[in-house]
């Protein structure tokens, strides 16, 4: 691929991303995409054979790296399991620029309107979260083997309560569009992360 096609379809998937994000998945049309982009049609399908390919490459492609940078670095190698699972928690709920709270969380979002009707969402999907979950779960047991938690804590608990109190906070602050929520629940989360030690 020419290095002028290969931006061609980086820019088609930055941007449909943008329009799946603020609009959702099945609400936004090729045509919307075509025109965000000023691709044309021939472009679009010379890139992508349907929307669902695309969707799949958005990702793999734009959501991957992401939770790599945001969701995986900050805790993989951590000397203090606690403190940086906190601090990651609160860096994507207030500080994280490609976040915004008026739209929640990309993965959660195409999780809830995808995978009841498309396998290959499902399986890219459960990628990302099963790397998280078990990036949690590893800095679980490491601090457990260096006496820095509790060795009776389940890594697959904590792992789950974090995924999902994650999930569910960014819907709050979705609903209310603010982060009035997020501050009340990393305070909580803060005691729940003190009592593992």
């Amino acid at each position: 691929m020419s290095k002028k096609a290969a931006n061609t379809r980086l820019t088609i998937l930055q941007k449909a991303f943008e329009l799946i994000y603020s609009k959702g998945y099945q609400t936004t049309s090729i045509d919307d995409i075509i025109a965000t982009t000023q691709v044309t049609k021939g472009a679009f399908y010379y890139h992508f054979k349907t929307k669902d390919e695309m969707g799949v490459a958005i990702i793999e492609e734009i959501l991957k790296p992401v939770m790599l940078e945001s969701f995986i670095k900050p805790i993989e190698n951590s000397q203090n399991p606690v403190d940086d699972l906190y601090n990651m928690i609160s860096y994507l709920l207030l500080e994280d620029p490609f976040l915004q709270i008026r739209y929640g969380c990309p993965v959660g979002n195409l999780t809830q309107e995808m995978t009841p009707w498309n396998n290959q969402f499902s399986e890219a999907l459960l990628g990302l979260i099963d790397q998280w979950k078990q990036t949690i779960e590893k800095t679980i047991l490491n601090a457990q083997n260096s006496g820095l938690i509790k060795k009776e804590v389940s890594g697959e608990q904590v792992a789950f309560f974090m995924i999902s109190g994650y999930w569910g906070i960014r819907n709050f602050g979705k609903i209310k569009n603010n982060n009035s929520c997020y501050i009340v629940y990393i305070k909580e989360l803060r005691s729940y992360l003190d009592n593992l030690k």
